[in-house]
């Protein structure tokens, strides 16, 4: 089985800091603030697309009713907000191969 890493914000910043040349703060400080950016645009209600990568959309979810596996007892789910991500076809293409 394959080894799966995870990309992190201090991968980011030192693939910033190679390609770029900014100091290592400053690289991971553009890093957050772009994050952050992200974040509060999905906060304040907006879908966040970055070309090429993909789109992080909000959808609203209406009350409903659900029922617990184990007892059968019908339990009420409240209305909430949800994030999800769809991937560019460009993304989608590159995973691919």
């Amino acid at each position: 089985m394959r080894s799966i890493s995870t990309l992190t914000r201090a991968d980011l910043a030192d693939a910033i800091n190679r390609k770029v040349g900014l100091s290592r703060a400053e690289s991971l400080d553009l890093v957050e603030s772009i994050l952050n950016h992200m974040s509060d645009a999905l906060a304040g209600g907006e879908n966040v697309k970055v070309s090429g990568f993909g789109t992080f959309l909000l959808r609203d979810k209406a009350q409903r009713v659900g029922r617990n596996p184990k007892t059968g007892i019908e339990v009420p789910i409240t209305p909430r907000r949800v994030m999800t991500f769809r991937a560019s076809q460009l993304l989608k293409d590159r995973v691919a191969k």
